[in-house]
C-alpha cells in the first residue's frame, strides 16, 4: 500500500493533572478531558519517552509511535543529518495551564545532571494568553546572594528574591538549564523543551498537592543546579523570525497572511508547528488551528493560510553539536 509519507502528520496528545492546572485547553482549544472538572495542567504535545510515547493520529503511519517514526522512518520522515543521533527523539514540547503558580524551581545543567540522577532541561516558552497582570518568576533580583536565598527558604520569603515579568501575549523567554523560575497563575503557555522530564523543585508555596500531601522538595539539589549570577533576565527580543537558537532546538515565529502559503525553513529536513492562531489548510483537505502540533516530514508540501495565522517553527540543530553528540537517557539504548 503507498504510504504518502510527505504528508503533514499530528500525534494523540497526552494530558497529565497537575495541582495548579485548570481546564483552558478545553476552553480555548476544545480539547476532550476525560475527567470532568479535574486540573489538567500539561498537554504533552511530542514526547518519546518510556513512560509516554506520541502515537501519530493523523497522515501516514496512522497508530506508529514517535519512537518508531524515529528510528524506523528517520531519512524519509526528518531527512538525512540526524545519522549520528542516538536514542529517542530528542525534543518534548507541551501546553501548559497554569490557573494557580508552579513551584519555584530549576533543572539541572549538562555538567552537573548525571551526578544528580537526572537529565538536563534547557527550554523556552512562547506566551499563547495570559491573564491581566499575571506573572513569570525567572532568575533573581538584583543583588540576592546565595546566602540571602537560603535564608529566604528557611523563612518562606523566597518571592521576594526572585525577579518577576509581567508578559504580553505573543511573546517568549529561554529557561537554559540552572535559571530559576516558576510561571504564575494565568498562563496558557507552548514550551519547547530537550527531551526531559527532570525538575527540581526547591519552594512550592506550601501546598499541598493532589493527593492532600506536600509536594516533595530537592532543596539540596537545587542550589547545586541553579545559576546565582542570573539576575534580572527579561523576555527575548527576535531576530527576523528568529526567536531562539541553541544546542537543542531552533524556534522561528511566522506570521502568515490570509490566502497565502507557508513552507517549511528547509525543505529537505522536518519541521514541527505549534499553532498559536488561524487556520492552515494541507492538499488532502485537512485544516489545523490554533493548539494544534503538526509534524512537517521532509518535502512535505505548502500549507494555505485560511485566515491571517501565527505558527511557531521547531528545528533541530545541524552539524556537529552538543545535541548531536548528546545521548537520550533511558529508552532502547
Amino acid at each position: 500500500m503507498y504510504i504518502d509519507t510527505c504528508s503533514p502528520i499530528t500525534f494523540a496528545p497526552l494530558y497529565m493533572e497537575r495541582v495548579w492546572g485548570g481546564r483552558e485547553l478545553e476552553r480555548v482549544y476544545g480539547r476532550s478531558l476525560s475527567s470532568p472538572d479535574r486540573p489538567y495542567g500539561e498537554s504533552w504535545e511530542l514526547v518519546d519517552r518510556e513512560d509516554a510515547q506520541s502515537v501519530v493520529s493523523s497522515g501516514a503511519f496512522v497508530g506508529t509511535s514517535l519512537h518508531n517514526l524515529w528510528t524506523e522512518h528517520r531519512a524519509e520522515v526528518f531527512g538525512t543529518d540526524y545519522e549520528t543521533m542516538v536514542g529517542c527523539f530528542p525534543i518534548l514540547l507541551k501546553i501548559l495551564d497554569a490557573r494557580d503558580d508552579l513551584s519555584i524551581q530549576v533543572h539541572p545543567p549538562v555538567d552537573l545532571a548525571t551526578s544528580l540522577d537526572g537529565e538536563p532541561k534547557t527550554e523556552m516558552w512562547i506566551i499563547a494568553a495570559c491573564d491581566p497582570g499575571a506573572k513569570l518568576h525567572v532568575g533573581f533580583r538584583r543583588g540576592v546572594t546565595r546566602e540571602d536565598f537560603r535564608q529566604a527558604l528557611v523563612d518562606g520569603t523566597v518571592a521576594e528574591c526572585v525577579h518577576a515579568i509581567e508578559p504580553e501575549p505573543g511573546q517568549s523567554i529561554f529557561i537554559p538549564s540552572g535559571r530559576l523560575h516558576a510561571i504564575g497563575a494565568g498562563f496558557l503557555i507552548h514550551e519547547i523543551q530537550q527531551n526531559s522530564d527532570t525538575t527540581y523543585r526547591v519552594f512550592d508555596w506550601n501546598r499541598p498537592g493532589l493527593d492532600g500531601k506536600p509536594r516533595q522538595l530537592h532543596v539540596d539539589k537545587s542550589m547545586a543546579s541553579i545559576d546565582f549570577d542570573d539576575f534580572e533576565p527579561f523576555m527575548d527580543l527576535p531576530r527576523g523570525t528568529l526567536l531562539t537558537e541553541c544546542p537543542y532546538f531552533r524556534t522561528d515565529r511566522h506570521f502568515v497572511d490570509a490566502a497565502d502559503a507557508f513552507t517549511a525553513r528547509d525543505p529537505d529536513r522536518f519541521s514541527i508547528l505549534s499553532m498559536l492562531s488561524g487556520c492552515l489548510q494541507c492538499c488532502d483537505e485537512r485544516s489545523f488551528s490554533a493548539g494544534d502540533t503538526i509534524l512537517l516530514p521532509r518535502r512535505s508540501p505548502a500549507l494555505v493560510a485560511s485566515a491571517d495565522t501565527t505558527v511557531i517553527e521547531i528545528t533541530l540543530p545541524t552539524g556537529d553539536s552538543d545535541c548531536l553528540a548528546m545521548k537520550s537517557k533511558g529508552f532502547h539504548e
